[in-house]
């Protein structure tokens, strides 16, 4: 269970700064920040059925 918290809170810290509001990750566009978030849902479905 420690191993996925620790995971949940890595992807959550990426989502936020790959957004494309920041300096460094302006020109980036939506691309990082979408792929993680979708990373980051199918992890907490994963997590909330019980499965990782």
């Amino acid at each position: 269970m420690a191993l996925s918290t620790i995971l949940l809170i890595v992807l959550i810290l990426l989502l936020i700064g790959a957004v494309p509001a920041w300096p460094h990750s302006r020109s980036w566009g939506y691309g990082p920040s979408g792929v993680l978030g979708l990373l980051l849902i199918v992890i907490l479905i994963l997590a909330l059925t019980g499965r990782f």
